[in-house]
């Protein structure tokens, strides 16, 4: 029986990939998803505590603090609720909801920073982390960019595993590189054990880490949705020097090959998993020769199913595309005839009102009949003005009716964009209906994220 949790990082099984096209290979999967914390990160967080234990820069006491795209941190986090060691984590604020509940519920002091700056920028992830170290007494920097206790979990531990489970046969492996611990380690165990295996590399479109394979040059960097892998700079522990292929891929294409994963094969994994899969893909399909092929399910994508899993979310970005009809229907992102919409009859009461507008996120909801036409909408601020008075608890018992406004401009979808940003200045949402029928609401974040998408 294992001591604690920590004994089950590592030795993930792999999987054969049996339904997607791999063209002549065979293409293997390291469920990585499966370690106790749920990512690949696990292994880089016990290596690098335990390193600094060893070496006398991680005492009793000690504060450790990192910067982190979210599964390192989820991996340190373990470890160091496992040991007693507090714990910062500076996190950029594109990094899921899932995740950052999942940092704070195993006790992590999370600091969220931008995501749109570059190094150098005070609000950088990675600079305000080590500036927080210097600042904070008894801290240790993880710096898992520069620590080579990261890239040596991956060449004593990952590597290992899976030559031994593919029978000592393996002619590539497709990585993501985020500190490019994996695709280190990876390369030193291989150069010494496997010297024919091909490293692959799977980048997000706008990091500059294929673009460096292919040309020996940084480019400029982009953004990308995809949370864990791509870079802006090549971090001081990377060794690319064995690598033979690099692939950019979409946000879109990672994000809908995650969701085939879990169709096709049962398998939920993270954005980042899209990614490498999709690569790894490319990569088979190319070949003339049957090979065998390794990559990974870096993480779970529990932690990504408000984002990867979340169709309005998917549907915002532009990621899952819809036909179009040319009218005000190409705006409306939870469309009512697919069942996106959230939404409340006159007859429930404000709480329920309340909660499904909590668990939403949203801040109104129309209110439908039994035939769901749309008879009103109650939002946050008519909420609040029947249930501020000193019997709140029976407030929210009364119906919906008692709540909503009844006196709704609707557009029609062929109403165009003049009548509909008339009724977003006017502080209002835009109620879609054709032929009493209700459509869809668009918001103000609607129209933006419609706007920036065609410009991307």
């Amino acid at each position: 029986m294992p001591e604690s949790i920590l004994a089950l990082i590592g030795n993930t099984p792999l999987v054969q990939v049996r339904s997607f096209d791999t063209g002549p290979c065979e293409l293997y999967l390291k469920l990585e998803c499966q370690n106790p914390g749920g990512s690949i990160k696990d292994r880089i967080g016990l290596s690098m505590i335990e390193a600094a234990e060893r070496s006398g820069e991680l005492r009793p006491g000690s504060t450790l603090v990192e910067a982190t795209a979210g599964n390192t941190g989820l991996g340190l986090a373990l470890v160091a609720a496992q040991k007693g060691y507090p714990l910062i984590l500076v996190v950029p604020d594109k990094m899921s909801r899932e995740k950052i509940l999942h940092l704070v519920a195993l006790g992590a002091d999370v600091r969220i920073t931008r995501s749109d700056v570059g190094k150098g920028h005070p609000q950088y992830y990675h600079d305000m982390a080590q500036r927080i170290a210097g600042e904070t007494p008894g801290a240790y920097f993880v710096n898992q960019f520069g620590n080579p206790a990261n890239p040596w979990a991956h060449e004593t531990t990952t590597g290992p595993e899976i030559l031994r489970q593919m029978d000592g046969r393996v002619d590539a492996v497709v990585c993501g590189v985020g500190s490019s611990g994996t695709i280190t380690g990876l390369s030193r165990f291989l150069a010494r054990e496997s010297p024919a295996t091909r490293l692959v590399i799977a980048d997000p479109v706008g990091s500059v880490l294929a673009d460096y394979i292919h040309t020996g040059t940084l480019g400029t960097a982009g953004s990308w949705a995809v949370e864990g892998i791509g870079e802006d700079f090549i971090p001081s522990i990377a060794d690319l020097s064995r690598v033979t292929h690099a692939y950019s891929i979409p946000d879109a294409e990672s994000m809908l090959t995650a969701r085939a994963l879990l169709r096709q094969e049962g398998i939920l994994g993270g954005s980042s998993s899209g990614t490498l899969l999709a690569a790894a893909l490319h990569y088979c399909r190319e070949q003339s020769e049957p090979q065998r092929v390794v990559t990974f399910v870096c993480d779970s994508g529990a932690k990504y199913l408000s984002k990867t899993y979340n169709d309005a979310w998917m549907f915002e970005r532009g990621f899952l595309a819809r036909e179009q009809v040319g009218d005000l229907r190409d705006l409306i992102v939870r469309r009512h005839d697919a069942g996106l919409t959230i939404t409340v009859q006159a007859g429930d009461s404000l709480l329920t009102a309340y909660n499904r507008m909590r668990s939403a996120d949203v801040s109104q909801l129309p209110v439908v009949d039994e035939a769901n036409r749309i008879v009103g909408i109650v939002d946050e601020f008519d909420l609040l003005q029947v249930v501020r008075r000193d019997d709140a608890a029976e407030q929210f018992r009364r119906p919906v009716s008692a709540a909503m406004s009844t006196r709704l401009e609707t557009l029609a979808p062929d109403a165009g964009l003049d009548a509909l940003f008339a009724v977003l200045d006017a502080g209002h949402v835009a109620i879609i209906v054709e032929n009493d029928a209700f459509l869809g609401l668009i918001t103000r974040v609607d129209l933006l994220n419609a706007l920036r998408t065609r410009m991307l």
